[in-house]
């Protein structure tokens, strides 16, 4: 009983300590699972706390679940619109990308590390995939405004990319200690784990939103019911052969989207156990490592981390969206972000498992990735964005939902507004009766309501909405966005409407058009440029002016802007991000200079030689002839 009681002691303090570093943190901008990671490092034997914890399958066994329920709440939190947006790039930075960087990281491993090749490998398959908490957390808690395509391409990659990780780490490991299989088979078990886990998935998700929606049960049920059946299609998945991981993303992405009984408390719930299945995860990681045995392979794997940050990452990242549209800073950006984290480390483990002779080298090498991946990318993150020039306005809306669970049939939000200087609610203009606050907070006190208006910027104003009423409501507690500079420099000068024509908008303003295009509405000239994967700040020229997609909702265009200085186009900060054309035109101009300057080198030896020619170019000062 002492003992028992000595171990949840240790393991509760552990979590403290976690939770208050992560308070100091998150004010310094510290990466929050470095900080997890640290503390189970300093409580390890080779730390502070001295404690011994080397029991393999026991961390294997409880990374692997933390790991299923993170992967189910990012589904859950995940929208289909963000596939929408960005599935197929996404996808294949999932796939392709991971294969790419596992056999750019392999053939570098086997030289430095001195490995075998098929463990050279395994380093690369453990490291290639890039960590949907770490992403996650990041992007979202950080609170960096890009635009929607690059975050949602960043955040389905990161929640997709861990099976193809998985399957290539188990059939490396599965080679090297009974030999490859014929092609025939590892394809067949590629597709039974990809395409099992995924159709596993649909149905655990259609089955819970079912037994959810049409059983009624405690409140306090509800939350359990979810994760029993997110653990049972891991699990049952992975015994049938898919891919666990991938299926209980896709059983959370699948519930997430459809109306689920009690969804926000869910939610929070899933997003509270997300959180200490990070801690856990991290703390028990550090507390597994030995950094005295680092000494030896340091440099080898410090080495290993910059080549995955600088050269295989970029590359992969580069190669895999060659066919989409996406500028140079932003895949450089797409690239930058590619977090190494608890993943690598749990892969890590299968080869330490599996006893092969260099499992220990491949955690070890693992876990100094992360750190350096961690230390690198996980610090640079917000001033990249910076740097590249991604950073957006963020978007009008309200600073706070609370989605509210009434009886029958009722569709109510309690939302929070601040206003805003220049809105139309700070001007005096009536609210209408839908937009009446039911609660004003001013100055950090309640004002009664009939004391309120008129109502001043900085009011924190809460009312009772239907959802579909918070487009019309966004506009009149936010500011305008003609009258907000940062607003007008990205979104334009003017606002026009979507269902004006380009020919009407080339004769207002005395612009070049096509003829052909003359009939179409400007949401139509734009959704035929950008298809289904347009979004807000998408831009085209039209003469002198730039057209700018302002405000959308459910996927149509709202409205749309004019800059009547159209944006400078931005230099790619990395120029070997480019797209194929623009490389092509790259090299062909280089090319043509160089050739150029040797036959301007051939000309001056053939002068000195014979003196100036009439023939190519002539010379500056040609002799006179006697």
């Amino acid at each position: 009983m002492e003992a028992t009681s000595y171990i949840i002691l240790i393991g509760s303090t552990l979590l403290i300590a976690s939770i208050l570093t992560s308070y100091l943190a998150l004010r310094i901008g510290t990466p929050l699972l470095l900080i997890f990671l640290s503390v189970g490092l300093l409580a390890g034997e080779d730390g502070i706390g001295g404690i011994q914890f080397n029991d393999l399958g026991s961390a294997f066994l409880i990374g692997s679940i933390a790991l299923a329920v993170i992967l189910f709440e990012s589904g859950l939190d995940t929208k289909l619109s963000s596939y929408k947006a960005a599935a197929w790039p996404a996808l294949t930075l999932a796939t392709a990308g991971v294969a790419i960087t596992t056999g750019i990281v392999g053939v570098v491993a086997h030289y430095l590390l001195d490995l075998e090749w098929i463990e050279a490998l395994l380093v690369g398959a453990v490291v290639s995939s890039t960590d949907a908490a770490a992403v996650f957390l990041l992007l979202r808690v950080g609170g960096i405004t890009i635009r929607d395509r690059v975050r949602s391409a960043l955040e389905i990659e990161s929640g997709s990319n861990d099976p193809m990780a998985i399957l290539l780490t188990i059939m490396l490991v599965e080679a090297a200690l009974h030999g490859w299989g014929t092609p025939l088979e590892l394809l067949s078990e590629f597709l039974m784990q990809i395409v099992g886990g995924a159709a596993l998935g649909v149905l655990g998700g259609f089955l819970l939103a079912g037994f959810i929606n049409k059983t009624k049960m405690e409140p306090g049920l509800y939350p359990v019911v979810t994760l029993t059946f997110a653990l049972f299609v891991f699990a049952g998945t992975n015994v049938l052969g898919g891919s666990g991981f991938l299926a209980v993303y896709v059983m959370g992405l699948v519930a997430g989207n459809v109306r689920l009984r009690g969804a926000p408390g869910l939610r929070r719930f899933h997003s509270g156990l997300t959180w200490l299945s990070q801690i856990v995860m991290f703390v028990m990681l550090g507390l597994l490592a030995t950094p005295h045995e680092f000494g030896t392979i340091a440099l080898p794997a410090i080495g290993l981390a910059l080549l995955l940050i600088f050269v295989a990452r970029p590359l992969a990242v580069w190669l895999c969206l060659l066919l989409f549209r996406f500028t140079a800073n932003e895949t450089t950006f797409i690239a930058w972000v590619g977090l190494r984290g608890a993943v690598s480390m749990l892969l890590a483990l299968v080869p330490v498992l599996g006893d092969l002779p260099g499992g220990q080298v491949i955690f070890n090498t693992a876990f100094i990735v992360v750190i350096v991946s961690l230390l690198v990318q996980g610090w640079t993150i917000g001033p990249m964005a910076r740097w590249l020039k991604l950073l957006i306005p963020p978007r009008r809306g309200p600073v706070e939902r609370v989605e509210l669970e009434l009886p029958g049939e009722a569709d109510q939000e309690l939302v929070a507004y601040t206003v805003r200087d220049k809105s139309p609610a700070a001007r005096g203009q009536r609210l209408p009766r839908f937009a009446r606050p039911s609660l004003v907070i001013r100055d950090g006190h309640v004002v009664p309501l009939h004391k309120a208006r008129p109502y001043q910027p900085g009011d924190m104003v809460y009312l009772f909405t239907p959802p579909d009423q918070l487009p019309l409501i966004d506009k009149l507690f936010a500011s305008s966005r003609a009258l907000d500079q940062d607003d007008r420099e990205f979104y334009g000068d003017l606002v026009l409407s979507p269902d004006a024509t380009v020919g009407q908008i080339a004769e207002m303003y005395g612009l070049p058009m096509s003829l052909a295009n003359a009939h179409l509405t400007l949401r139509d000239l734009l959704r035929n440029e950008f298809g289904s994967a347009c979004e807000p700040g998408d831009r085209i020229r039209m003469g002198g002016v730039e057209l700018i997609v302002r405000d959308m909702e459910d996927g149509k265009i709202l409205s749309v802007g004019m800059a009547l200085e159209p944006t400078p186009v931005s230099k790619p900060r990395v120029p070997l991000f480019l797209r194929p054309r623009q490389l092509g035109e790259r090299v062909m101009t280089w090319w043509g200079r160089r050739s150029f300057q040797r036959w301007q080198r051939r000309e001056k030896r053939r002068e000195r030689l014979t003196g100036p020619t009439r023939t190519g170019i002539p010379s500056a000062e040609p002799k006179e002839t006697q």
